[in-house]
């Protein structure tokens, strides 16, 4: 009977260490955010497109999303020698089946995004976005600081 318990209990510890182990190798994984003026707001550099594509080097497209007049700007230099600063106004909309879409309309008449963008992920530090209409144009944003040169 003594040896009985012994046994019970070794393998009783065991399943408990296994468990421990198991739980301390799961990858952690940031909390998914809400997509909403609140939770974007703030400067994101992109940091890949098309499906994984990285910038070419000295290139840079940032976006800082103002909340309270849920306006933006972007910041880049892939279509000219020097920087350029691009101004508008952005929409959230929810669909039924996508979630949440992100849409934009540039100032001074220029028109709307090329497309509209289903919100994949959002977490604090990182944003997944996927082109409504084009499933391998995916665009990854991760939070950053606008660099002073910029400003």
């Amino acid at each position: 009977m003594k040896n009985l318990l012994k046994g019970a209990l070794l393998a009783l510890v065991m399943v408990a260490i296994s468990v421990s182990c198991s739980k301390e190798s799961e990858e952690y994984q940031e909390p998914q955010l809400d997509v909403t003026p609140n939770n974007i707001a703030g400067c994101w550099m992109l940091e890949s497109y098309d499906n994984g594509v990285s910038l070419a080097e000295g290139s840079y497209v940032y976006i800082d999303f103002v909340r309270a007049d849920r306006s933006f700007t972007i910041y880049q230099n892939l279509d000219s020698s020097s920087a350029r600063e691009i101004t508008g106004s952005y929409y959230i909309d929810t669909d039924v089946e996508l979630g949440a879409v992100i849409r934009g309309q540039y100032d001074y008449g220029v028109g709307d995004w090329a497309h509209r963008y289903v919100v994949k992920s959002l977490t604090a530090n990182k944003m997944i976005w996927v082109a409504k209409d084009d499933a391998s144009n995916v665009s990854v944003y991760v939070r950053a600081t606008l660099p002073e040169e910029l400003q």
